[in-house]
């Protein structure tokens, strides 16, 4: 009986499938059964060599390298019908990777005697390994291996496993406040570097002076070197805790301009790390993209800088980022991209009439965007007394507007087809109106207004005067003080988008057109972790509009989010990032990226996280009827 379930098993897999029945029948002869409970050590790095060749029938293991000093590299997560210890095996000298059992595991295991004979006498067997698993899994784990060694050019996995403490400078040139202009400058130039960080009277820094500040200060204005060099330090100092990652570095430089960040201890100043020290490979920055779309002055400019935003998701990703971090980044730069395009559109058109705040929602608002999506976005301005001052604000942000949706698609940001854009008038109103809008939806949920908050609710302010969104937000968190029937409207629709699994546990996929067999990662996998979430946002009065955000501010406030709070975020990291990889693959082979893909093409540890990632939606959404139970129909 075992023989047979063993050919059965092997004849799904490969490279077994390849053995034709009486090889096939040979080897499940021979077979041996083992098992790992979770957390089982398997084989250990340096140790002795795998006995045997291990066929995964049930459960999962982690493979990977632990380097004498630095954080494991992970090689490969294997599942049922995946195999380890080949390498170690054949060779006879010892295991070159540590395999730990990551849940409890069943393994077929083959005798080396076995596997020398197929090797020996099967191609295809002998094909598959060398080729398939020996290239894809050991010559990427000592490249890798390679790149972490290197703390310049390394790649961008530094950004995610290198301390700011262990890239940045430790001698940082420090001067007294009283010294003139001159004698920075000549510090600077003995000492080669380009900037110098100014102290008090106890030596406590309070500000820093850099080459761009000779330059733009002094040089171009022609100023009096002789004066004290306080006079044109930059007093807003951003730092850097020694412990942070690169990537929180570099996130800071991108979101405040800058090109130097000291670096503090626990207060004390231990160094200062420049823009230079976090340049990425091939020479695609997302620092050089920054200063790139600020230097630009007309939108035509602007359009092949934004190209090469796509170019900073393929590299992240191939670097091993997470998803989260991805889209931060880019949320950055194309943050900075909009500005601009605004920026460049108003001094077209002049000045606005009025005080106005430029919004933005949807996965913008949410700061999740990858690849470029609709646009989705808003105005605000401030409320008139005139009509007839009224009526020139319309003519004004009318051509202002259409002027701007024509820029965004420029550089690649396609119009929504439902067009919930700042073009259209009803988008783009004074605060008194939207504040209607808001106490409408609430107070009135019919499914449109149901709709149209899931959409407006993630708004969040790109330009202009911010304290217009802040006002309309704390006004939308006071409409929505104990109003559950609204917050059942809402649940309502939430829990009748189902995760696409059926009753046998096999997925739900699209019979039919252009997606046949295909599942939509965004609408079935990633909107309703994005809608539970901001539902118990909206009960908490969370002011974050970032799906990862919202679940940090919701752990210790929710108590549903106190018990799911990890799962989730894992389960969204993990959908976001099957989606991105997605992309990349669909963009590198000259396709429009979207959000489908056929559940076949999944390896089995992906194909059972992503039903594991279903399953937690199914559960919330099973406490979310319950919690709302009278106002759910």
């Amino acid at each position: 009986m075992l023989t047979d379930e063993v050919f059965d098993f092997l004849k799904k897999v490969p490279p077994f499938q390849f053995l034709d029945d009486a090889g096939l029948r040979e080897v499940a002869t021979g077979i041996m059964i083992d098992f790992y409970p979770k957390g089982t050590m398997i084989l250990h790095q340096d140790g002795p060599p795998s006995e045997y060749l291990r066929v995964i029938k049930k459960g999962g293991v982690k493979v990977y390298i632990k380097p004498d000093s630095g954080d494991e590299v992970i090689i490969d997560y294997r599942s049922e019908g995946d195999s380890f210890g080949l390498l170690s095996m054949v060779g006879k000298d010892r295991s070159r990777a540590n395999v730990l059992a990551i849940e409890d595991t069943i393994c077929y295991l083959i005798r080396p005697v076995m596997v020398t004979k197929l090797l020996d006498g099967s191609p295809a067997f002998t094909e598959y390994f060398l080729k398939s698993f020996l290239n894809k899994y050991i010559d990427k784990t000592y490249t890798e291996m390679h790149n972490k060694s290197l703390l310049y050019g390394g790649g961008e996995k530094l950004l995610f496993t290198t301390p700011v403490g262990e890239v940045a400078s430790k001698e940082v040139m420090t001067a007294r406040q009283d010294i003139s202009i001159r004698r920075g400058a000549e510090m600077m130039s003995q000492r080669r570097c380009s900037s110098l960080v100014i102290v008090d009277d106890e030596g406590a820094p309070s500000g820093i002076v850099t080459d761009r500040d000779l330059r733009d200060k002094v040089v171009s204005k022609g100023r009096n070197v002789e004066d004290r060099i306080e006079t044109i330090m930059s007093v807003s100092l951003i730092k850097a805790e020694a412990r942070d990652y690169c990537f929180e570095a570099l996130l800071k430089m991108v979101r405040y301009n800058i090109h130097h960040l000291l670096v503090v201890d626990e207060g004390r100043l231990k160094g200062i790390l420049t823009n230079h020290d976090l340049m990425m490979l091939q020479g695609i920055s997302p620092i050089s993209i920054a200063k790139e779309i600020e230097s630009q002055h007309t939108v035509d400019g602007l359009v092949p800088v934004a190209a090469k935003v796509n170019e900073v998701v393929a590299i992240l990703l191939k670097e091993g980022a997470k998803a989260g971090n991805i889209t931060r980044i880019i949320t950055e730069l194309n943050d900075r991209l909009l500005r601009k395009i605004l920026s460049i559109t108003e001094k077209r058109f002049g000045p606005a009439p009025v005080k106005y705040c430029w919004i933005t929602f949807g996965s913008e608002g949410r700061k999740e965007q990858t690849f470029r999506t609709d646009q989705d976005n808003a105005i605000i301005y401030e409320d008139l007394d005139s009509e007839a001052l009224e009526a020139g604000v319309k003519t004004y942000f009318r051509e202002f507007t259409a002027a701007v949706r024509d820029g965004l698609l420029r550089c690649g940001f396609p119009p929504c087809p439902a067009n919930y854009m700042a073009n259209n008038p009803q988008w783009c109103q004074p605060l008194s109106a939207w504040k209607k809008y808001f106490s409408t939806w609430i107070y009135t949920p019919t499914p449109d207004a149901v709709l149209y908050s899931l959409i407006f609710f993630d708004f969040r302010p790109i330009y202009g005067e911010a304290a217009f969104a802040e006002t309309l937000r704390d006004a939308m968190r006071k409409m929505l003080d104990g109003q559950m029937i609204f917050l059942g409207y809402m649940a309502n629709m939430i829990i009748k988008n189902t995760p696409p699994v059926g009753f046998l546990r096999s997925f739900i996929v699209e019979k039919s057109g252009e997606h046949k067999n295909e599942l939509n990662l965004k609408v079935k996998g990633i909107a309703p972790i994005v809608d539970i979430v901001r539902l118990f946002s909206l009960e908490k009065g969370i002011k974050e509009t970032s799906t990862l955000e919202r679940i940090a501010a919701l752990r210790d406030k929710h108590t549903i989010l106190k018990e799911y709070a990890d799962e989730l975020e894992q389960a969204f990291e993990f959908i976001m990032l099957l989606r991105i990889h997605n992309q990349v693959e669909q963009i590198e082979a000259g396709r429009e990226p979207d959000n489908f893909i056929n559940p076949d093409g999944l390896s089995n540890l992906e194909k059972k996280s992503i039903k594991e990632s279903f399953n937690l939606i199914t559960k919330l959404q099973d406490i979310i009827i319950e919690r709302y139970k009278p106002l759910i129909w």
